[in-house]
């Protein structure tokens, strides 16, 4: 169902309808010499070195407010802000349910109106960098979240 394409250091995620669900950046290690980071990184990508996680990087919630065309009313505003908290308590529960100390939010590079989480993923056992082998250790995490319609 989940998708996996190398872009540079991170992959791109996609969905079964091959769109991009979101981003997940490997946590490569303290990388040694740092300006070397570039030929390690992409050395341990070609010999499929193991990782412990990393991060993943998913849409938070799309405002529906934030377009500098909108002309709108109080009720408009009003559901909007509604379903906006509606979905961030499922945001809590579910951060709550992963266990997840630590999350960023930011806005969207792509979309002013939307706002990005990202969240760290540890992976069950030493994790190969291939992408069929990362798409089954954040299969679950995945599933959750499109279980929970928040992707």
């Amino acid at each position: 169902m989940w998708k996996l394409e190398l872009d540079e250091e991170y992959f791109r995620i996609y969905d079964s309808k091959k769109m991009i669900v979101g981003y997940f950046d490997p946590d490569y290690g303290d990388i040694f010499p740092k300006e070397n980071s570039e030929q390690i990184i992409s050395s341990m990508l070609k010999n499929h070195d193991k990782i412990l996680g990393g991060m993943v990087m998913v849409p938070l919630v799309k405002f529906g407010l934030f377009d500098k065309d909108l002309d709108t009313s109080i009720t408009d505003v009003h559901e909007n802000v509604t379903r906006v908290n509606v979905h961030l308590d499922k945001w809590n529960d579910v951060l709550s349910e992963i266990n997840c100390k630590f999350h960023s939010v930011r806005i969207s590079h792509t979309d002013q109106d939307m706002l990005t989480i990202t969240f760290p993923v540890l992976f069950s056992q030493p994790t190969p960098l291939k992408k069929e082998e990362l798409a089954k250790e954040l299969f679950s995490i995945l599933d959750l979240l499109q279980k929970r319609d928040l992707l």
